[in-house]
């Protein structure tokens, strides 16, 4: 007879070996003919090969019960240790975070780097799930024993010297919940400058860019800079518009982003600080809810140099972003905001997650975190969405995805 005093409360079976269906099941029945509690299991698979963990309480005979699960697992060419103890698991410690990695390729001393800052401050890695492989590689480490804010900053630094994403996001319900996704659109949804397209058919491209160039200099603000910009359209045919719309490129995976987060109930809008005679038309081709942005006076066909109404500049991004987040019934604090310059700065401020995208440097300094991968798409890892969920949905509706190389 056992020694009570040794006796163990809990043990912990490890399984390690090639994967095959039913293992976990034939694990699981050995178990049960002891009449013991589950009380945690793990199971991965990384190229076939299964690594199962299970936490279950200990019965009277423990020792038969290795045996058992010792020759169960021998029957399946699997290894299997069996560690006493004593308690439940522990629970995940204060300050719970999602710190997601992206990188193309993700090189393994940066992962290593940034697994480091994390056990720096006291942190620990209680679990990491792979969300995307290609076309680049994303992450996701549930993270706990850190304050989310502090943990942001130092893996920023991080992030920065090893020329990786990392986004850093408190583990709360509203990652789960149904948000406001809203987007700059020129330089993020779209490929390219809408102005500068239009001063290209108006033949004033290089004084456009002249002016551009003055604004970021900081020698006009955004609503002088562009008016000065729109007053060399003048006497430009409205026809134009047409031409530059249809010669829009939009963002790699921006269609999918959009796609994948409306079959999730999300809402989207755009807001920018270029023409509605565009992103109109940009909102109605994507199913895209809301959209702001300033409007080009048009007599007789032509651009007058003006533009009509208020111009939606720095703040009023901002404002639209709050306005959206009422009409769509969704918290402030549930908006996630896209943009890459600086007139998305409050917007991105304004927003519960504001991510720059390939964005300049002052932007990314302030953001809550940046994507520097030319993917759209990439959006949604943050989300907590995989690739896999991604491409099995769009199987399901009859979309075709590239195949993933091997």
């Amino acid at each position: 007879m056992d020694d009570e005093q040794d006796a163990p409360t809990t043990l912990l079976i490890t399984l390690t070996g090639v994967d095959r269906p039913g293992v976990t099941t034939e694990v699981l029945r050995t178990l049960a003919g002891f009449g013991v509690d589950v009380l945690d299991i793990e199971q991965i698979v990384l190229r076939g090969r299964l690594v199962l963990g299970v936490l279950v309480t200990a019965p009277r005979g423990w020792k038969q019960l290795r045996d058992a699960v010792t020759a169960a697992g021998a029957a399946l060419d699997l290894e299997v240790t069996v560690d006493k103890g004593t308690g439940d698991n522990r629970a995940r410690g204060a300050g719970r975070s999602h710190v997601t990695v992206l990188g193309s390729p993700l090189k393994a001393t940066a992962v290593s780097a940034i697994t480091g800052r994390i056990a720096d401050i006291g942190a620990n890695i209680d679990r990491i799930e792979r969300m995307a492989r290609y076309p680049v590689t994303a992450l996701d480490l549930h993270v706990s024993g850190a304050d989310p804010d502090r943990l942001r900053l130092v893996l920023a630094e991080e992030a920065a010297r090893q020329q990786v994403d990392v986004a850093v996001q408190p583990a709360n319900l509203l990652r789960h919940g149904v948000r406001l996704i809203v987007m700059d659109v020129d330089s993020t949804l779209v490929q390219g400058e809408v102005i500068e397209m239009l001063a290209e058919h108006a033949g004033c491209l290089d004084e456009v860019k002249r002016v551009t160039e003055e604004a970021m200099r900081g020698e006009l603000d955004f609503e002088e800079s562009l008016r000065a910009r729109v007053e060399l359209l003048e006497g430009l045919d409205a026809g134009a518009l047409d031409k530059v719309y249809d010669g829009l490129v939009l963002t790699p995976g921006a269609r999918t982003l959009v796609r994948t987060l409306k079959r999730l109930g999300y809402r989207f809008a755009i807001v920018s600080g270029g023409f509605s005679q565009v992103t109109d038309r940009l909102a109605e081709d994507l199913g895209i809810d809301f959209a702001a942005a300033n409007e080009l006076e048009v007599v007789d066909g032509r651009l007058t140099g003006r533009i009509v109404g208020a111009v939606v500049d720095r703040a009023g991004k901002a404002d639209a972003l709050r306005r959206f987040a009422a009409e769509a019934g969704v918290s402030q604090a549930a908006t996630v905001a896209v943009g890459d310059g600086a007139n998305d700065l409050d917007m991105l401020g304004a927003a519960g997650l504001g991510i720059a995208f390939n964005a300049k440097p002052v932007v990314q300094k302030a953001a809550d975190t940046s994507v520097n991968v030319p993917f759209l798409d990439a959006v949604i890892y943050l989300l907590g969405i995989s690739r896999e969920e991604v491409e099995a949905a769009d199987a399901a509706a009859g979309f075709t995805t590239p195949a993933p190389p091997v």
